[in-house]
């Protein structure tokens, strides 16, 4: 990898038209990390211009970027994929927002030295020599996709030490303490004390692994780079080597789920494609993880990267992988087309969130959320008896559903460019063509139903009802508005055998008891909203009709009269 400038890139436009179908081929994500390495390359060059006169304890990142490209020239590909590694990329961002005085974080020194620490790993993969000057953190230097190395007996707080590799072989030091010795390529630790070398002071980088024919396919479990989060810099969270055993056999039955699907639809995608898991929250195996993924996200700087916390369903993790890919992917093609002109007021409805949002974050949802539908399209497909078939085809119908309804706001916001419009149009013509395919019947009704009281429960506790109800006005919202749990999105995948709640009997098709239900609790507390939410969309199953479908438009314009 070198700083020169890269050649222009130019996207072929079959490969622009499986990305805007909301999949992508082999070749089409290839794409796509090519231009994520030509992005990193003019990120690192204004680094390199902007922290040149820096005054820090620690190496200049000049000559901390000579080492790289010295080892860069013996082992290129290691190198580069430190260099594009996730967390690589968190730090960059990080390192120029602070640079730019728009983040905050350590001293500066210290951030824009993290390219030592990278100059480290790297002069170990290649085997070269050097001796650099490195920011230490109590004690901890931080080995960007090796480990990280301990000093016995730190000095508290931001230090510097000296970091010395030759053959692959790191000496650390700090201030007149012993010095460490580590081989991370073998693990070996010594301690050169005058005495016998000891285990001590070196963790490793965990792993996910996948034996394949073509040959073993690893992504990092990060619980260590300081930037492996989305933001600030942060310690290492090790985990215990249950947690980490159980995040491998996940890992593989995950992989087993995606790759049932094959090709290059949108939904598919292969586990390989991930460039580090950064496990969220928990470290402990016990207890028991819940089955559903609480706790994802990703980010544009560090493509291919995803905080997840541990599931313990196999499809639930594969389902996030791809819905976090797809964030990488668009994240990869705005970097590359202006593709809306968003002024960043939060003022849209997007089905999966509790609070309004911005354009980018509108697109960005129906881009990942037309994954998810794909995924459970291929579910569905592949479901071996009636109760898959039921759960897949729900969470198919109601993503497919819900991303069209995106996608038909973005279309007509009027602030798409050519290629935004294209893109689009591109998720438009996927989804129209998945709302012609069956469902189970009941599946259905569950997915339209539970898509119906989301958009209900959000206007009522973000929508200001208007001061006349027949003049036009624009969207106001409620100054006391606060975050809301979803709690019907996931408790209408199954159909409840026996209801005894007006949730569950709405679940269950009948809405009018479930309207019986919602009136009795409505007498004691007649603006709840998650309640009056329910009564709405209950009348409106019980009573169709055109007043009925007013209250479903503009619910925030009712002062209900509370009877069956």
């Amino acid at each position: 990898m070198t700083s020169e400038r890269p050649a222009p890139l130019r996207m072929p436009d079959a490969l622009f038209a499986e990305l805007a179908a909301g999949g992508g081929s082999e070749a089409a994500v290839a794409f796509l990390e090519r231009a994520e390495r030509a992005r990193r390359l003019l990120l690192l060059r204004t680094l390199l211009d902007r922290a040149a006169d820096l005054p820090t304890p620690v190496t200049s990142v000049a000559e901390a970027w000579r080492v790289v490209k010295e080892a860069a020239a013996r082992v290129p590909e290691p190198v580069d994929r430190l260099l594009l590694a996730p967390a690589t990329g968190g730090w960059l961002a990080h390192a120029l927002r602070r640079l730019h005085g728009t983040a905050s974080g350590p001293p500066l020194w210290a951030e824009a030295g993290h390219l030592a620490a990278l100059a480290v790993s790297a002069s170990l993969l290649a085997g070269t020599a050097a001796d650099l000057r490195v920011p230490l953190t109590d004690g901890r230097l931080p080995l960007p996709g090796l480990g990280l190395v301990r000093l016995p007996d730190p000095a508290p707080g931001l230090t510097a030490g000296r970091a010395v590799t030759r053959d692959g072989e790191l000496t650390l030091t700090a201030g007149g303490g012993p010095a460490l010795t580590i081989r991370p390529a073998t693990a070996a630790v010594g301690e050169r004390t005058g005495g016998t070398p000891r285990e001590t002071g070196w963790l490793p980088l965990r792993t996910l692994t996948l034996d394949r024919p073509a040959g073993p396919v690893t992504v990092p479990l990060d619980d260590l780079d300081p930037y492996r989060d989305l933001d600030d810099p942060l310690p290492p969270a090790r985990l215990e080597d249950a947690e980490a055993r159980a995040w491998q056999r996940l890992f593989e039955e995950a992989a087993a789920v995606l790759d049932a699907s094959g090709g290059p639809g949108p939904g598919r995608m292969d586990a390989a494609l991930i460039r580090s898991v950064v496990p969220y929250g928990r470290t402990a195996a016990t207890p028991p993880a819940p089955p559903a993924v609480r706790v994802s996200a990703s980010s544009g700087d560090s493509y291919g990267g995803m905080v997840i916390s541990r599931p313990s369903s196999a499809v639930a993790l594969a389902e996030t992988f791809v819905h976090e890919f797809q964030h990488s992917k668009l994240a990869a093609l705005l970097h590359l087309f202006p593709l809306l002109d968003d002024d960043r007021e939060e003022r849209y409805y997007a089905p999966w969130r509790a609070d309004p949002r911005h354009l980018t974050g509108l697109l960005h949802g129906a881009y990942a959320f037309t994954g998810v539908a794909g995924f459970w399209r291929d579910r569905l497909a592949g479901a071996r008896d009636d109760r898959a078939a039921d759960t897949a085809g729900y969470h198919f119908a109601l993503r497919r559903l819900q991303s069209r309804f995106v996608v038909r706001t973005l279309l007509t916001s009027g602030r798409l460019t050519v290629q935004g419009r294209a893109l689009v149009s591109g998720l438009a013509a996927t989804l129209d063509g998945w709302l012609r395919e069956p469902v189970p019947p009941a599946a259905l009704v569950r997915a339209r139903t539970a898509a119906l009281l989301h958009r209900t429960e959000w206007r009522l506790r973000n929508v200001a009802a208007p001061a006349s109800r027949t003049t036009p006005h624009p969207l106001r919202f409620r100054a006391d508005r606060t975050f809301w749990p979803d709690l019907r999105t996931h408790a209408f995948a199954a159909a409840p055998t026996a209801p005894r709640t007006p949730d569950e009997h709405l679940a269950a098709g009948d809405p009018a008891t479930a309207l019986t239900g919602y009136t009795e609790l409505l007498a004691a507390r007649p603006t709840e909203p998650h309640t009056l939410a329910g009564w709405i969309v209950a009348r409106a199953g019980a009573h169709p009709g055109r007043t009925t479908r007013r209250l479903l438009t503009h619910p925030e314009r009712l002062q209900p009269q509370h009877t069956a």
